[in-house]
Parts: structure tokens; C-alpha cells; sequence
């Protein structure tokens, strides 16, 4: 068995590499890879330098793969150790670079380490041995292993990791016909204050339809990305994909994208973008060319829920953070992440730092299940995600 890194995914075979992603992620397909390394959103130059290990057997065949970046910065990943940054400053020692595996810009849990058999933890042992290598033997920092799957934690721990909680608002279909069904989960007052929700866009005019990335031409795409940069430019920054990217993966993975469009006299006033995986639709991106009363939630939640609901699939995650999620009919689920410092003094004093701040995670989710809408027993349960 061989390891190699490799600095530009194109120099992996695309079916390959799509061989190991057997869940299909959207996010780990090699053309979304290659399409976010050659837009040039994942570069050098943007701070996402590719150092992704791949595992060949002896007939030089791909066997397992980790997507590994070199960071320079902390932005893009949504678990935030910027105050470990800080410690290191004021030590006077470099935190950047450090090493980090991930789905660039996609804070959604999901297999790290691809396996052409999930079972085969020899290759999964040996893909996780070169990373830490990697970072030993060069002048990295730090090795993070970014929502990683709940059946990776074992070897992660027994690796050396150590393991950070925290929650994200996911919605679970059970089977529901329709949106009413759905509600009628809820208790009276709360069911009442999403259909008011509702309604409120509905009086303003709004229509809404979804398209598939395949019926999304140049033009089209363009209106949809200045509707999310104006948003992002509200906030102070830009959006982490260009125009590029998402021209490239939609046609190049035309059935992995889903955008929904509100229009109010057959003019495009909003839009949000999403993935779709085997059974799970993933929201990302969302702008609009002014406020509209509801018009978010309806936009990227209860839209999105009714896709899930018309394609039955079966989980439906929204984005990170964002407690108003759960009136909508989100759950807390847990997420996890991994971590592994090079300077022992640090990472010690990290470890003592997750240890308390899991028992904050914990109380906290407790605390926001809480104010769950759903009828007394009826919310879906909160067990680590697998999806």
C-alpha cells in the first residue's frame, strides 16, 4: 500500500475517486472538488492549498482518499478555533498553516475518509497515518478533522484526536404526504404561527418554483448570484464560490443541484441554493434584492421542506447555527470535529477546553429542545447524525 499527496484532485481519475465516495455526497464528488480547485475557490491564493491523500494498492489502484487542505486562515470552515489562533500569537508561535480535512465551505457531516469498503479499516487507519505524517513532517501546526461521521470517531480517538461537540438544527421527513401533515405535528400555537408565517408571503405576492442545475443557464445563474452577493455584501464579505464554480458544477453534476426562485410579478426577487444527496437535500447559499416579510424562512426552509416532503427524502440540512430553525421544525442533532496539535502544552489545555465546552453543547441542546414545536413526544429524537 502506497501514499501519496496530491496537490491538484484532477491528477486522481474522477471515477476513482467517486468509487470511494459511496454515499455520493455531492460535496465530495470529485467534479465539485475540481471544480471549486480550478474556479480557483480552493487555491493557493484563497488559502485552500490541496494537500489530499490518496491510497493505492499494489497494482496502483485508488483505495481510500482524504480531501486535505492546507489553511492559512480559519474562515470557511464553521468550527471556529480562532481563539486557539490567538494563543499561539501570544506565544508567539505560528498557528498557520495547519492542516484540514473537510468539503471546502460545507459544514455538513460526512465520511472523511473514503473507503471503496467502509469496512476495511486497515486503509482508513493507514489514509488517517499519512495525514498525521503530513503534518508531523512538515511545518504544520495542527491537524483538523472537520464533521467527520459518528462510525469515524473510534479510530480518530484511538489515533490521538481529540473529539469537539456541537449541534446543527436538521429536519427529519417520517413519512409526511404534505406540508399539512407535516404541521399537524406541531402544537396548535406554534402550527398557527407557520402558517401565518406563510401566509404573509403569500399576501406580498410571492410565487416560488424550483430548478434542477441542469435548467439553470448562464443568465440565470448570473441574477442568482448577485441576489446572494448582495446578501453576503450586507454582512461585510463576498460569497466563499464564484460565478465559476457554480456555472461548472451545474453542469457538470446538473442533479446535484437545486435552486429555488421567488419572483413577484414574474420578476426574480430571491433565490437559495441547494444540494442534493442520495437522501438528504442541503441548503447553502440564499439572497434576495430587499427585506420581504418571511420571505427568508419561507425561502430556505419551508421551500426546502417541501421538496423533501415531494422527493421523499428523508433529512433535510439547513445550514449551521440559527436557533430560529426550530419553530420551523428543525431538531438539534449532534455534530462532531476532531482535532490534534503538534505542541503538547496547547494541545492539553484545548483538551481541557472541549471537555467543558461539551457539557455546555449538552446543556444547550437540552435547553432549545425545549422549545421544540412539535406536540409533547412527538419531536424526533436527537441522536448523533449519520446523514
Amino acid at each position: 500500500m502506497k501514499v501519496e499527496i496530491i496537490e491538484d484532485i484532477s491528477e486522481l481519475e474522477t471515477r476513482a475517486w467517486n468509487r470511494l465516495n459511496r454515499e455520493q455526497y455531492p460535496f465530495l464528488q470529485h467534479e465539485f472538488l475540481q471544480a471549486a480547485e480550478r474556479t480557483g475557490c480552493v487555491s493557493t491564493a484563497s488559502g485552500w492549498t490541496p494537500r489530499h491523500i490518496a491510497l493505492f494498492d499494489t497494482g496502483g489502484k485508488l483505495c481510500a482518499a482524504m480531501p486535505l487542505y492546507e489553511k492559512t486562515h480559519s474562515w470557511g470552515e464553521f468550527v471556529f478555533d480562532w481563539a486557539w489562533a490567538q494563543a499561539y500569537e501570544r506565544a508567539g508561535l505560528d498557528y498557520y498553516p495547519k492542516l484540514v480535512a473537510a468539503a471546502p465551505f460545507t459544514p455538513a457531516p460526512c465520511r472523511r475518509i473514503l473507503l471503496a469498503d467502509n469496512a476495511d479499516s486497515d486503509s482508513a487507519a493507514r489514509v488517517l497515518e499519512g495525514a498525521l505524517e503530513l503534518a508531523k513532517e512538515a511545518q504544520y501546526s495542527s491537524l483538523h478533522i472537520q464533521f467527520p461521521l459518528p462510525d469515524e470517531l473510534p479510530l480518530l480517538q484511538r489515533s490521538g484526536f481529540k473529539l469537539r461537540k456541537d449541534c446543527q438544527f436538521h429536519w427529519h421527513n417520517r413519512g409526511y404526504v404534505n406540508f399539512d401533515e407535516f404541521l399537524q405535528q406541531f402544537s396548535s400555537a406554534k402550527r398557527k404561527k407557520a402558517r401565518r408565517d406563510r401566509r404573509r408571503v403569500a399576501e406580498q405576492g410571492i410565487e416560488f418554483r424550483f430548478l434542477r442545475g441542469g435548467d439553470m443557464d448562464a443568465a440565470l445563474w448570473k441574477h442568482v448570484y448577485d441576489l446572494i452577493s448582495i446578501t453576503f455584501l450586507r454582512r461585510g464579505s463576498m460569497p466563499y464560490f464564484n460565478l465559476d464554480f457554480f456555472l461548472e458544477v451545474s453542469q457538470r453534476l446538473p442533479g446535484t443541484i437545486a435552486v429555488v426562485l421567488a419572483e413577484h410579478q414574474q420578476q426574480i426577487i430571491a433565490a437559495a441554493v441547494f444540494y442534493v444527496g442520495n437522501d438528504s437535500l442541503y441548503g447553502r447559499y440564499w439572497g434576495s434584492d430587499a427585506r420581504y416579510d418571511a420571505l427568508h424562512f419561507e425561502t430556505c426552509y419551508y421551500q426546502g421542506i417541501e421538496y423533501c416532503i415531494a422527493n421523499k427524502l428523508q433529512n433535510f440540512e439547513p445550514g449551521t447555527q440559527g436557533e430560529h430553525k426550530i419553530s420551523r421544525g428543525f431538531s438539534p442533532v449532534t455534530t462532531w470535529s476532531a482535532h490534534w496539535l503538534k505542541r503538547t502544552e496547547f494541545f492539553e489545555a484545548v483538551g481541557r477546553y472541549l471537555d467543558e465546552e461539551q457539557r455546555y453543547i449538552e446543556d444547550y441542546v437540552d435547553a432549545v429542545r425545549e422549545r421544540s414545536p412539535y406536540k409533547k413526544g412527538d419531536a424526533p429524537g436527537n441522536a448523533d447524525t449519520n446523514s
